[in-house]
């Protein structure tokens, strides 16, 4: 072997692989993500949630005189788990996906770190990639977080058995937890478009302030739209509209229509604004 041979072979050992790389790249990302006191201070949020319902309830001494899910605590305190998530479903969660996600780029940008990504090994896509992932596994701990301050409160709380769904069949505590838990992933996935919107609009401004207003901007756009009945035609296409879906879970059998259709909504916006993200990243100079 000539020493030219050597010097290829030493130095292909040393070069990290390109699965190294990205591995390193999303934990880094991962941890920058949780690693933020604003991220946690969200999830307190979030967690307190099913506390402040529950305790409310047991001190107002209620048997079922309110409505939907919240009117089922008192009797049931597996109830709590989806009432607390039905009730963060139309602001607390998607204030905190839009305070993550708005930050994702901008952040690194007004931080001065964004050039040093942009010329990284891992490469652009890979960058954005990480982001993505990021986002998606934070979507899924704010709603897990949700489940288990629920179930936490709602057993403390609250007498916990068989569940009685809204079709009128009695299901065993332990399938009524799968349901929840199943409605909870859901939830997180319904977020995911939302996210997708934040990652585009934070890769426009160095501002994480300015991303944030805009993401939940287009968010509270959605819903005005959404409320407007005349425009009723437009509906099914806007971000918000198949949230409710995940109702459906506490049906026997479930309903999958309205959940497949929301869970294909939400991948469209993503796949729409990840696109245009990645045209922005890798197009974008690395001066800019």
């Amino acid at each position: 072997m000539s020493p030219s041979d050597v010097t290829v072979a030493e130095t292909t050992e040393l070069r990290p692989s390109a699965g190294r790389h990205t591995l390193a790249l999303f934990m880094s990302e991962l941890h920058l993500v949780f690693g933020r006191a604003r991220t946690w201070v969200l999830l307190a949020v979030l967690a307190a949630v099913p506390v402040m319902i529950g305790v409310a309830i047991k001190l107002s001494g209620s048997e079922g005189d309110a409505e939907g899910f919240l009117g089922q605590i008192a009797g049931n305190g597996l109830f709590l788990i989806v009432a607390s998530l039905a009730i963060s479903l139309p602001f607390f969660l998607p204030t905190a996906v839009t305070v993550v996600s708005g930050e994702s780029l901008a952040g690194e940008s007004s931080l001065g770190t964004f050039r040093n990504l942009l010329t990284a090994p891992a490469g652009r896509s890979r960058l954005l990639a990480a982001k993505m992932v990021s986002l998606a596994v934070f979507c899924l701990a704010a709603t897990m977080v949700i489940w288990l301050s629920g179930l936490i409160a709602g057993v403390v709380l609250f007498p916990v058995g068989d569940v009685l769904l809204l079709s009128g069949t009695t299901v065993s505590l332990a399938d009524g937890l799968v349901r929840a838990l199943g409605i909870a992933v859901l939830i997180s996935l319904s977020m995911l478009g939302l996210a997708g919107i934040g990652l585009f609009v934070s890769s426009f401004t160095s501002t994480p302030l300015a991303a944030m207003a805009a993401t939940f901007g287009a968010f509270i756009v959605s819903g005005i739209l959404g409320a407007i009945p005349q425009i009723d035609v437009i509906h099914p296409w806007l971000l918000m509209y198949g949230w409710p879906s995940f109702a459906d879970l506490l049906r026997d059998p479930p309903y999958w229509d309205a959940i497949g259709r929301n869970l294909l909504l939400q991948g469209a916006y993503l796949a729409v604004f990840y696109a245009a993200a990645w045209a922005r990243i890798t197009s974008r100079d690395i001066n800019g």
